[in-house]
Formats: C-alpha cells, sequence, structure tokens
C-alpha cells in the first residue's frame, strides 16, 4: 500500500461516537431505469467487499480491510479480520425498483430518506438510494453522494446518483474529462459504463463515511456540518503520485486499456478512493 502525503489539514480525528461494526447488512433502492448490466456493476462491487472475497490483489476487499484497520479496531471494536466477528458490509437486504419514479425526476434532499425506508433498512445496516441519470437531486451539482441517518432507528442511508449526464466531470472523474484544469484525456472505465463506475467509486466513498461517521460523531474533520470523512479527506486521489488532476499511478488491464486499482468479485475491476490515514496524516491507496 503507497501512501500519498497530502496538503497540511486539520486532523482527521475520532470524536468517540458511533461506528458501524459487525455485520453490515445492505439494501437497495433503484430509483429510475437502470439496465441489469448496470445493477450488477454495483451489485458484484458490494459483494466484492467481503473479507472472504478471493479476488486477486490489490482487491476491494483489501480496500476494505483497510477501513478496518485504520478507524473501526481503533474504535476499540477490536476487529479479527480472519475471525467472523470481523466487521464487514454485505448485499443482503431487500432490493426495490422504482422505475417509475413515483416522487418525480426532481429531488429534494428531504425526499431521500422517505425512498431510504422503502428499502427497510435492518438496525445497524445501510440503504443505498441510487438515482439514475436523468434523475435530478437538489445539491447534485455540488457533491456527488451524501449519507445521514435516522439516529432513533439507529439506521442510515447512503445517496448516489449516476453521473453520466449530470456533472460528469466532477463525480465520473477520472473517466470523463474534469470541469476545471488540464483537459487531459479521460480513462477507461473498467466497465465501459461512465456512469455507472463513476457511481461505484462514490458509493464506496460514502459507504467509507456512513460506516466511520455514521451519526456525526464518529471519525471526521472540519465542522460536523460540512465534515470530512475518511475517503472525503482525500479527494481525487486514486493511486500513488497522485496530484490535482492526476489520479495516481494505476494498474490498467491490456485486454480493454481500463484504469483500475482493486479487483473484484466474478473479474470485475474497480477504481475506489484514497483512504485517509488518521495516525499519519496521508492517503492510503492500494496501488
Amino acid at each position: 500500500m503507497e501512501l500519498y502525503k497530502p496538503q497540511p489539514t486539520e486532523l482527521l480525528t475520532y470524536h468517540n461516537g458511533t461506528v458501524l461494526h459487525g455485520d453490515i447488512p445492505v439494501s437497495v433502492v433503484w430509483y429510475g431505469r437502470f439496465t441489469p448490466a448496470q445493477k450488477a456493476v454495483v451489485n458484484d462491487f458490494l459483494l466484492s467487499l467481503t473479507v472472504a472475497s478471493a479476488a486477486p490483489t490489490p482487491s476491494v476487499s483489501q480496500w476494505w480491510n483497510t477501513i478496518n484497520q485504520l478507524y473501526l479496531s481503533k474504535a476499540g471494536r477490536g476487529m479479527n479480520r480472519a475471525g467472523p466477528e470481523g466487521t464487514q458490509v454485505r448485499l443482503a437486504g431487500r432490493q426495490v425498483s422504482d422505475a417509475g419514479c413515483s416522487l418525480g425526476k426532481s429531488l429534494k434532499l428531504s425526499q431521500l430518506p422517505a425512498l431510504a425506508a422503502k428499502a427497510q433498512p435492518k438496525k445497524g445496516g445501510i440503504a443505498l438510494v441510487l438515482t439514475a441519470q436523468d434523475v435530478a437531486v437538489e445539491g447534485f451539482m455540488n457533491r456527488c453522494g451524501t449519507h445521514a441517518s435516522n439516529a432513533n432507528a439507529r439506521t442510515t442511508f447512503v445517496w448516489v446518483g449516476n453521473s453520466a449526464t449530470q456533472c460528469p466531470g466532477q463525480c465520473a472523474w477520472p473517466f470523463h474529462q474534469p470541469v476545471y484544469g488540464p483537459q487531459t484525456p479521460a480513462l477507461v472505465p473498467p466497465s465501459g459504463d461512465v456512469g455507472m463506475d463513476g457511481m461505484v467509486m462514490n458509493i464506496a466513498s460514502m459507504v467509507a463515511g456512513v460506516v466511520t461517521n455514521p451519526f456525526g460523531d464518529g471519525f471526521y474533520q472540519g465542522p460536523k456540518e460540512a465534515a470530512l470523512e475518511a475517503a472525503t479527506a482525500c479527494t481525487g486521489v486514486y493511486g500513488s503520485g497522485a496530484y490535482p488532476g492526476y489520479a495516481g499511478n494505476l494498474a490498467l488491464d491490456t485486454a480493454t486499456g481500463a484504469s483500475y486499482n482493486a479487483n473484484g468479485a466474478r473479474g470485475r475491476k474497480y477504481l475506489l478512493p484514497a483512504l485517509f490515514d488518521p495516525a499519519t496524516s496521508t492517503c492510503s491507496t492500494l496501488v
């Protein structure tokens, strides 16, 4: 694992609150039209998060184990990655399809909890709300995803939108030319679908945040209302040697020309964000 030293920032610390741990079931709401192939990209990623994944290194499960090591174990949970008590995210809840967009194709953030509730997330679990490329969500121009919680029910949800046509230069970079800066050629996405590979990058980032800071009192830096978390503290960093406008040194699939940094289930390849190491104030990458 390579380390990238970001610009000096306020230290990301543990605020002695809750982290998600143990078995973390994920349920999914597909809002809008997704093809079976698009759903498979995300479902295979979620399957890849399990520590039992047999994918070659560097792997998605290695990335998840980094979260265990850097965050969850330091919160006093005593993770044992090899044992059944090891914390892992797994696709185990309901998958609900709302292809007809029952709430319309222009959503407010205040509507997301109701959509998440359709997945009937279990206590300690995560509801994943995914919106199709023709669905506008309030603030999509400023964020690629978000996570929130119901502290009373002890449930959490993540929202991520398909950025194929909305903010691809921000939310699907480096698989699309950036909004600002040098207009270098876009990289080839592993699945061949810019929007879905962009979604996976942002799902990974939001899952890292919701697991390590589910109720706003876990691991974060800065003000609560605009906190930087495990992955968002390393925005734009995917491989060693990264700098603004350059994602870093990545692996290349010689058969397809796609760039990636993690192997997943069923032969999938993914690009996952670096994770901030609170002990060293560096961004830890898989390649």
